[in-house]
């Protein structure tokens, strides 16, 4: 454990940001999840409504820091191209 002031501060600050990104990528997930799943059950509306949102919450997560560009990039190509195949 930290014995100095601005260590122990340094220590409560990276856990609150680590927790902050925690639950950004955790609802990035379950976006993602979402798409997945209505693709998985054929439903094209349904799949481009849950698309939209992903790539709106992925938006907010690479504005906050949270992924890098490229990465968020490549989610949303990912769930772009699987919500396009349906056909």
């Amino acid at each position: 454990m930290a014995n100095i002031k601005s260590a122990k501060k340094r220590i409560l600050v990276n856990q609150t940001k680590a927790d902050r990104n925690k639950a950004i990528k955790s609802g990035v997930k379950t976006a993602m999840k979402k798409v997945f799943a209505a693709v998985e059950a054929g439903d094209k509306a349904a799949a481009t409504e849950a698309l939209a949102a992903a790539t709106a919450t992925i938006d907010k997560a690479t504005t906050k820091g949270v992924y890098h560009k490229n990465t968020a990039s490549r989610k949303v190509s990912r769930l772009a191209q699987a919500v396009n195949k349906m056909a």
